[in-house]
């Protein structure tokens, strides 16, 4: 195989903010709330009205209080936080442009195919493992053949790598999702608690039922507090995946541009008609 001769294209990507910043403040801001809002409501169900008002009106809700009040289904959402951060955090880590694009591998398997070191090139890819890497030895493993044939392989590739990133990052969206619906599970059973204790007073007053009701609710603030940066992190991570599979691709097509010219005046000469 010839060698091309010519210079491998720089391509730079598109500064943006990147998704580590974003998520870190999705979730920082959610776990202030959490932590510092004060809620307008004590945790102390006897004591006269007047007296459950100004305590109220001085104490906020702590996070462990509200644990409390949660109760099993309030740790369970806990569980399901846990789980969201440790999503994130390996996220952040892997889904990333100098792990899904590894620096400088485009440029040497660009050099091996214009010297034709072809097994050299699946090699290297081998060797640092990533998007563009895989996307790279589909397109090798077609080289010697039809240029068609080769773009349809790394198409194939990178359709199958975005699928399993997608699919990795699919369980913050089930949590998302989960989250508020257990939240709203544990709410609808306090308060169906809360008035059969209501129910089975003489001259119940309107200040018995309020500690009930606020303990219900509270699930389904620990629930909104999980759904808000999961739903948040996974928009940020289905974006990037999007940019640099673009990028990827784009840039596995620069690679084989020059062996795609080199193909084109052999195809020429195959389809030029024989005269006598």
């Amino acid at each position: 195989m010839q060698n091309f001769g010519r210079p491998f294209p720089e391509l730079k990507a598109t500064p943006t903010v990147t998704a580590r910043w974003l998520t870190f403040a999705a979730v920082s801001s959610v776990g202030i709330v959490l932590l510092h809002a004060p809620v307008a409501v004590a945790f102390q169900p006897e004591g006269p009205a007047d007296v459950v008002v100004q305590q109220a009106a001085g104490n906020g809700l702590s996070l462990s209080d509200m644990l409390r009040a949660g109760g099993s289904v309030g740790y369970l959402i806990v569980l399901l936080s846990l789980v969201m951060v440790a999503l994130i955090a390996d996220h952040v880590m892997n889904i990333r442009h100098s792990m899904l694009i590894p620096p400088g591998l485009a440029e040497e398997v660009h050099r091996f195919l214009a010297e034709g070191k072809i097994d050299e090139a699946k090699k290297f890819c081998q060797e640092h493992p990533g998007f563009l890497s895989r996307v790279l030895r589909a397109g090798l493993d077609e080289v010697g053949g039809n240029y068609n044939a080769i773009e349809k392989a790394m198409e194939d590739a990178a359709a199958e790598q975005m699928a399993r990133l997608f699919r990795r990052i699919e369980y913050l969206s089930v949590i998302a999702t989960i989250a508020p619906m257990l939240g709203l599970m544990g709410t609808v059973w306090g308060m169906i608690q809360a008035f059969l204790e209501f129910e089975q007073k003489a001259n119940p007053q309107v200040s018995e039922l309020a500690p009930g009701i606020y303990r219900a609710l509270i699930t389904t603030l620990l629930g909104l507090g999980v759904a808000v940066p999961s739903l948040s992190a996974f928009a940020i991570f289905r974006n990037r995946i999007d940019e640099l599979a673009a990028e990827a691709t784009l840039l596995a097509e620069h690679v084989f541009a020059d062996y795609r010219r080199a193909l084109q005046p052999r195809r020429k000469n195959k389809e030029r008609p024989v005269t006598e």
